[in-house]
């Protein structure tokens, strides 16, 4: 005969049933957590990974090639054309048309400006999309104010209008932008060299540089401080700032800073800016001799006088 189960039996066999299901709840529980903890986890990590590494190719080789090709050169073609013509009217010869002068200067600025216009930098290099605007400003200002100069530029002398020039707001303008968008592509130029040699030591271009500091400095890290001074000193010039660097290399080595007891590099910018002891091309001649172990990118005006 079966023994029956009492109500006590069922009680038991109840609870038991509870506490076996509460304990697979809690075991699939924890696990599901410990999941989500180990995922928040390893997102962190992995989000922190890619806020730490800059965008790969951001200032590589080509895209300081690309920019130099499409947007440095137009610029730097008006630049050439802004001095050879200004300086012939300096040269106050009788049969130059100072406002045709003007007017042509204005027109290649404006057409400089529609080519640059159409062109673009990626946004995942900044100091390079900065240039470009400073560029794109530089042009617009230069391009508005020969136009307005030119109506009115036979009516004075040559010196008078060349002084005018100098102290004109739109053109002291129009130069600091491009001695700004200038000191942006060499930024990024020692960003590149930085991604070559991660031991690279920086100066700050805000202070200025002894002759024993500016020996020890990489050629890029001179280069960015020279843009940095030029910007400062609204020194708009037809060289390129390398052609400066190698100047005061020259000039330290040679003992002339010593014998005229010049102690620093901004002494030394001065002088050798005060006698128009700087010319295109100066770095492209002396490359061999003093540069032959320095990072530098493949960019024509290292290699080329243009």
């Amino acid at each position: 005969m079966e023994k029956r189960l009492t109500r006590t039996d069922y009680l038991f066999a109840l609870m038991f049933i509870f506490m076996l299901v509460c304990i697979l709840g809690a075991f699939f529980y924890g696990l599901r957590l410990g999941q989500t903890k180990s995922d928040l986890k390893y997102d962190k990590i992995m989000h922190a990974d890619q806020a730490a590494v800059p965008e790969i190719g951001a200032y590589d080789q080509q895209v300081l090639v690309s920019y130099y090709h499409t947007i440095f050169l137009p610029f730097r073609e008006f630049q050439n054309k802004w001095f050879e013509l200004l300086t012939q009217i300096e040269m106050d010869n009788a049969t130059v048309d100072a406002s045709a002068v003007l007017k042509e200067l204005s027109k290649i600025a404006a057409d400089k400006y529609n080519t640059l216009q159409s062109k673009s930098m990626p946004a995942s290099s900044p100091l390079l999309v900065q240039s470009h605007q400073g560029y794109l400003k530089s042009l617009k200002l230069f391009s508005d104010a020969l136009s307005t100069y030119q109506s009115k530029a036979n009516a004075q002398s040559h010196s008078q209008l060349l002084d005018a020039i100098q102290k004109d707001a739109y053109f002291l303008e129009a130069k600091t932008q491009a001695l700004t968008a200038q000191k942006n592509y060499f930024d990024s130029i020692l960003v590149w060299n930085g991604t070559m040699d991660p031991d690279i030591e920086y100066f700050d271009s805000n202070n200025t540089a002894n002759l024993d500091q500016w020996r020890a400095m990489n050629f890029n890290v001179k280069n960015v401080y020279i843009t940095a001074k030029l910007l400062k000193n609204k020194a708009f010039s037809p060289f390129y700032p390398q052609d400066l660097t190698i100047r005061i290399d020259e000039f330290i080595a040679s003992g002339q800073a010593k014998k005229l007891n010049v102690n620093d590099v901004n002494q030394t910018m001065e002088l050798l800016l005060s006698t128009n002891a700087v010319r295109t091309g100066d770095f492209v001649k002396g490359k061999a001799k003093w540069y032959t172990n320095e990072t530098l990118p493949q960019l024509p005006f290292f290699s080329d006088v243009n």
